[in-house]
């Protein structure tokens, strides 16, 4: 007996014969070759974080400043954005297997490439191409899930997707931190080579040669990638310069702004009007998939923006090194490979939608939990909400993918996916600019009105210069008027830690209020059908 024939992701998947003593259970070639393809996803989006631990590393060894960082993370991150909703075509042009194989391999190779990069666009570029070829590997293996399972065994593949899609990011930091302070930043890019090698070795036996459809290219919506890959780009660009151009005060920003705007409205009126566009955008007025797509768009704001937030506070405010931030940020990730597994069951038994809400509400306390930091709100301050960080993810990405996709015809699942996945990497992009800002303007708010009350007319304020000053004094300064200039220093640098403190507090509100606003998205959807609906079994 043969196994579900692996044919390409757009037509509708072909059974040959399945053993009867399994009926409507995939064979083992199937497994295999999705289990490969979940490498690749992991390790696709793992690469999105794996630099967030070692930032401060990457950014002394290429010679550029903080500000600019976290182009390092947004420009690979971007890449994918803009090749995933290009995945499907290009699969029916060159062929799914060839498209799997040969850009796993660029992946790799881009990413040896970026460890070699002397500078701050260098690497932006290299940090891009890598993205942009391990893109694919993302939703391509989510279509392998919905085209190549029955419907019984779909919450058994979304799960393994689930913990690529949420353990990845959750350890990228871990792995980065640990390779930087003992081997150098550098050896973070080679990480990919050998699951890389080992994914393209399985789907070279396990994947079926497909024809090549190249008279597609002529029929190909040139004018839809041209004005997303503009309008995304400058988009991006917008939301990471913004701040540090003083936003629409600056016409540099504001041009931006116009190309982004202009060439997205342009874009979705296109797909909207031409009869073969890239994204099928009409799939999102079925409500779940249309729902669930927002909610996914508000969680990938969270789920990486909270990973970006994590280290930038440990790094910046606690001054740890990037093996001590990727410690702490392994408690987000190693209680899932426990926990996601067992979410199938979950689904069995109770409404997917409520377990997708109850995942979503668990992270929104875990980000309401940082909002109260103090001075020594360090590494184990962050343990519990780490751990509870962890629950609310595991139980939250399989049941909304169950959701969006679960209801959605085979023959479209490519498609789908292909919004979906963009969509979600997409607020993933957006939250950590805009995190980002909100970090810079919420720590400028509080340092004003802490300098306000650190006046020198005030007793408090005077006694406090005072005590330090005697401090100073103590330790070897012998002028009392350079020792009470020290004084006033450090108590600067007091109120900007301080304020920077509270800025990151703000922030992780911000992060809470967004998840808040998934959950309600996830209360809207209806009740999926078949049997990863859950709750009738």
């Amino acid at each position: 007996m043969s196994d579900l024939a692996l044919t390409h992701p757009a037509s509708a998947p072909r059974v040959i014969a399945a053993p009867a003593a399994q009926p409507g259970r995939a064979g083992t070639t199937v497994w295999i070759a999705i289990l490969a393809a979940m490498i690749g996803a992991f390790m696709a989006i793992l690469n999105i974080q794996i630099t967030n631990a070692s930032l401060l590393n990457i950014e002394g060894g290429i010679g550029t400043g903080v500000d600019n960082g976290s182009w390092i993370s947004t420009s690979y991150l971007i890449g994918e954005i803009v090749v995933i909703p290009l995945t499907d075509y290009l699969s029916r042009v060159f062929s799914f297997r060839n498209i799997m194989l040969s850009f796993a391999s660029l992946f790799a190779a881009f990413s040896v490439a970026c460890a070699f990069a002397t500078d701050l666009p260098t690497m932006i570029a290299l940090r891009a191409f890598q993205g942009f070829f391990g893109g694919v590997l993302i939703p391509m293996a989510f279509t392998l899930v919905f085209t190549r399972l029955p419907k019984a065994q779909q919450p058994i593949g979304l799960a393994m997707f689930s913990l690529a899609v949420t353990f990845a990011p959750a350890i990228g930091p871990t792995i980065g931190g640990y390779l930087t302070e003992n081997y150098g930043w550098q050896t973070i890019f080679f990480v990919n080579v050998i699951p890389t090698a080992v994914m393209v070795t399985t789907l070279y036996f396990t994947l079926e040669r497909q024809p090549l459809n190249l008279g597609l290219l002529r029929e190909g919506d040139w004018f839809g990638i041209a004005t997303m890959v503009v309008g995304l780009s400058a988009l991006q660009a917008v939301l990471e310069e913004g701040n540090k151009n003083d936003w629409f005060g600056s016409p540099f920003i504001v041009k931006l702004a116009l190309v982004a705007a202009i060439s997205l409205a342009l874009f979705v009126a296109n797909e909207l009007i031409v009869e073969k566009p890239l994204l099928r955008l009409r799939l999102l007025t079925q409500r779940n998939f249309g729902l669930g797509t927002v909610a996914a768009v508000f969680i990938g704001f969270a789920l990486f923006g909270s990973i970006y937030l994590l280290p930038a506070y440990l790094g910046q405010v606690q001054r740890y090194n990037a093996e001590q931030i990727g410690t702490v940020l392994a408690w987000t990730g190693l209680p899932q490979l426990l926990l996601i597994p067992l979410v199938p069951k979950l689904m069995e038994r109770f409404d997917i939608r409520f377990i997708a809400f109850a995942g979503t509400a668990i992270f929104a306390m875990s980000s309401f939990m940082n909002t109260a930091m103090s001075l020594d709100y360090s590494g184990d301050q962050l343990f519990i909400p780490n751990i509870v960080r962890a629950i609310g993810q595991a139980l939250l990405l399989t049941p909304l993918s169950a959701i969006s996709l679960g209801s959605v015809a085979p023959q479209d699942a490519p498609a789908a996916s292909g919004i979906s996945n963009m969509m979600r990497n997409l607020g993933g992009a957006v939250g950590t600019a805009m995190l980002s800002t909100i970090v810079t303007k919420r720590e400028q708010f509080h340092s004003n009105i802490i300098g306000q009350a650190v006046d020198l007319g005030r007793e408090e304020v005077r006694q406090r210069i005072a005590t330090m000053t005697d401090y100073f004094m103590a330790h070897g300064m012998s002028d009392p008027a350079s020792a009470r200039h020290q004084a006033i220093i450090a108590l600067g640098k007091t109120v900007k830690q301080q304020a920077l403190i509270m800025g990151f507090s703000d922030t992780f509100a911000v992060v809470g209020i967004v998840l808040v606003l998934a959950g309600i998205a996830l209360l809207l959807t209806s009740k999926p059908k078949g049997a990863a609906a859950g709750g009738g079994h």
